[in-house]
């Protein structure tokens, strides 16, 4: 059961769920590619005038498609990271820091939500 995030939660027991609705695959990289339709009124004048794609793709890259690919909205931004670490190793340091700014961009983004689950 989700409950509301307080200020003086842990941020890492929170719990990120993918949006339902984002559209994501996997490239012949491994790597992870976000899609985005651009289906305002405003995307459509501008693709109408500049020849833009109707689709947004927005790729990341290897620490953030490993990222990515563990949320699965059962493990917390602790195990999260705890995979990360053993995925880079040293590569992946200040790991937490990285972690915690790179979850709050996509929630930022509304690609995820983070909620506090109880046992």
């Amino acid at each position: 059961m989700a409950k509301k995030i307080k200020k003086d939660d842990n941020y890492l027991e929170l719990v990120p769920f993918k949006n339902k609705n984002q559209k994501w695959e996997v490239n012949d990289m491994g790597l992870v590619q976000l899609i985005i339709p651009r289906e305002g009124i405003l995307d459509k004048i501008v693709r109408f005038f500049f020849k833009t794609p109707k689709v947004m793709r927005i790729d990341l890259d290897a620490h953030g498609s490993c990222v990515w690919k563990t949320i699965d909205g059962k493990r917390n931004v602790e195990q999260i990271g705890a995979i990360i670490k053993e995925e880079f190793g040293e590569d992946a340091e200040p790991l937490y820091e990285r972690l915690g700014t790179y979850i709050n961009i996509l929630r930022n983004n509304k690609f995820i939500t983070l909620e506090k689950v109880s046992e």
